[in-house]
C-alpha cells in the first residue's frame, strides 16, 4: 500500500499576489507565488485552500510537471516556474527561491528543481504526495 506524504503550503494573501512557503516534515523546501485570492475565479485567482493529491502531468508548454488535477471548478493547475504571478500565472503555483514582493520572487527554476526532486523521489518509491494549502 502506498504511503501518503503531505507537503504543507502556508500562505499570506496580498492585493498583488499570494506568497507562501512549502515545507515537508517541518523543513522549508521553497517559497511560492500565486495570483491574489479572487474567489477561485478561473485564470485570475489562486486555488482555494485545501488538500490536493499531486500527480505527474505532461503539458506541451511546460513539459512534465507536478499537476494539481482535482481543484473544484478549475483545470490544468500546475506547479511550474514563474517569477511574477500577475504576468506569468493563470491560477498555477510557482515555486521561488526568494520572495521579492507580493506575487513576485526569483530563481524559480532552481526552486522548482528542488521541489521536483523531492516529489519525484517519493513518487519513485510508489508513494502518494499531497499538498495541504492553508
Amino acid at each position: 500500500m502506498a504511503i501518503q506524504h503531505t507537503l504543507l503550503l502556508l500562505r499570506k494573501y496580498g492585493a498583488q499576489g499570494t506568497n507562501g512557503t512549502i515545507s515537508y516534515r517541518g523543513e522549508p523546501i521553497c517559497h511560492t507565488i500565486e495570483l491574489p485570492e479572487r474567489a477561485n475565479i478561473q485564470r485570475i485567482s489562486c486555488i482555494p485552500a485545501g488538500r490536493y493529491k499531486l500527480e505527474k502531468r505532461h503539458y506541451a508548454k511546460h513539459g512534465e510537471q507536478i499537476g494539481i488535477p482535482h481543484v473544484i471548478g478549475r483545470e490544468a493547475i500546475l506547479i511550474h516556474a514563474a517569477n511574477n504571478a500577475l504576468q506569468d500565472l493563470q491560477g498555477c503555483i510557482a515555486p521561488v527561491t526568494t520572495l521579492t514582493g507580493e506575487g513576485r520572487g526569483d530563481y524559480s527554476g532552481k526552486a522548482l528543481a528542488k521541489l521536483k526532486a523531492l516529489v519525484y523521489s517519493l513518487w519513485d518509491m510508489g508513494d502518494e504526495v499531497y499538498l495541504n494549502i492553508r
